[in-house]
């Protein structure tokens, strides 16, 4: 009998959002969630595929699980479980493949599993996948990720979302503010709203993201809301103007750039130019001078010569931004950048997202002095090590304080003082609001 279930996500927010769901689905089903290293009954890892390693962890962590319980049933779900199930179902000690659509229903396959003593795949072609299935994450953290959107209409040639997810889709706004309802009912602070292209929501239903958070901003119960990464293309002048006097939605846009060459946006098939990025930097600059700005970056895509790697540099140094992700580029199966003449090699690759990386910490320090000797507001989280906690303002600083229980999921106002040898803000309590 299948009594204990344990989980384990690779990826983006948006898995983490999904896993939560799943959890919540299998203990409706009477079973009960329990740490990785307790050895459970079953183990579902939530699977990306965005990387070469995202793959390779994927079956490291097998091995792992059976390590914890060498009789337990292993489940894979997640976008490389929709891109290569052939491919999973032959790893040893995978007994269960779900498809994009098919990971929603694991909890009516558990009999399935339990019979079975042959790996069992059910994975259905994404193009037959058309529905939206909400979720959020919730039970381990102080923030929940809620998910708005999910599946993409855009090809980007570097990609393969759109063939793990699907089309662009998600619920209307009046389905998305009843989760968000449901979300505030668990008592966090602060929701996430995630997506593979959130900026795209409505696409089905002839509804704005714009209409959206204008709608989230008057939820009661819920002090924050964060946006996730979002296409610039998609992140209007209005979106901008609203969170710059919204009461809820926070100072922090996460904004994919992937090249500073146009040349390269191009053949990536970017739906925006350089020119079009910076302006969006300069006008939230404009309007909220303290606002975090992450961008993501690919190093080595093909064609990138060491002229347009420095257009790169040079572009993102120009800009007023906060920290970036720089990602080398990876070569992923049926996409289009596998037929571009030009590739990097990993060496340069490697010396390239090194170059970046020191110029993320240089942009996350400035960032962090500039706001030094500010009043914010500081939400904590419970995680804690060497009796050390931390939480995040508004606007995305680190802030390192003694661990107390009390402060856990607590807003609390602080002043900036200083940044430590860790790269956090040390600051000064000035008051908070106790929830019991």
């Amino acid at each position: 009998m299948l009594k204990t279930v344990a989980f384990y996500t690779l990826g983006c927010k948006l898995n983490f959002s999904e896993t939560s769901t799943i959890a919540r689905q299998l203990e409706n089903e009477g079973l009960v969630k329990t740490d990785f290293q307790q050895g459970a009954d079953i183990y579902v890892i939530n699977t990306c595929s965005v990387t070469e390693n995202a793959d390779k962890k994927c079956i490291k962590v097998v091995k792992e699980a059976h390590k914890y319980n060498p009789y337990a049933r292993v489940v894979i779900i997640g976008c490389y479980a929709q891109l290569k199930p052939e491919e999973i179902i032959n790893i040893k000690g995978v007994d269960m493949v779900l498809g994009a659509a098919e990971k929603f229903n694991l909890a009516s396959h558990l009999s399935l599993l339990s019979k079975s003593e042959k790996p069992i795949m059910l994975n259905n072609p994404i193009k037959e996948i058309n529905t939206f299935v909400p979720g959020f994450s919730a039970g381990d953290r102080t923030r929940s990720f809620m998910k708005i959107q999910d599946g993409c209409d855009y090809f980007c040639t570097f990609c393969t979302i759109p063939l793990a997810r699907g089309k662009s889709r998600s619920q209307t706004i009046e389905n998305t503010i009843k989760s968000a309802i449901e979300v505030a009912k668990t008592g966090v602070k602060e929701v996430v709203l995630t997506g593979v292209n959130i900026g795209d929501f409505g696409v089905e239903t002839n509804e704005r993201f714009l209409d959206l958070i204008k709608k989230l901003d008057d939820i009661e119960g819920i002090s924050r809301f964060r946006i996730s990464s979002i296409e610039p293309n998609l992140l209007t002048d209005e979106i901008i103007t609203f969170v710059s006097k919204s009461k809820k939605f926070v100072p922090h846009f996460h904004i994919p750039l992937q090249s500073g060459s146009d040349e390269i946006l191009l053949k990536m098939r970017r739906k925006y130019k350089s020119e079009l990025y910076k302006n969006r930097i300069e006008f939230i600059k404009k309007l909220m001078p303290h606002c975090c700005i992450g961008v993501d970056v690919i190093v080595g895509f093909p064609g990138e010569d060491d002229f347009l790697f420095n257009s790169t540099y040079n572009f993102i140094k120009s800009l007023d931004v906060s920290y970036l992700h720089v990602f080398p580029y990876s070569e992923r199966p049926n996409t289009g950048a596998i037929k571009l003449q030009g590739k990097v090699n990993e060496s340069t690759k490697n010396k390239r997202v090194k170059i970046l990386r020191e110029l993320s910490e240089k942009k996350r320090h400035n960032f962090y002095t500039e706001n030094l000797g500010k009043e914010f507001t500081v939400l904590y989280e419970a995680e804690h090590s060497n009796n050390i906690m931390h939480g995040f303002t508004e606007n995305y600083i680190k802030v390192e304080t003694i661990y107390d229980p009390l402060l856990v999921n607590e807003l609390v106002k602080v002043k900036l003082l200083e940044i430590n040898s860790n790269m956090n803000v040390v600051a000064l309590e000035l008051s908070t609001c106790l929830h019991i």
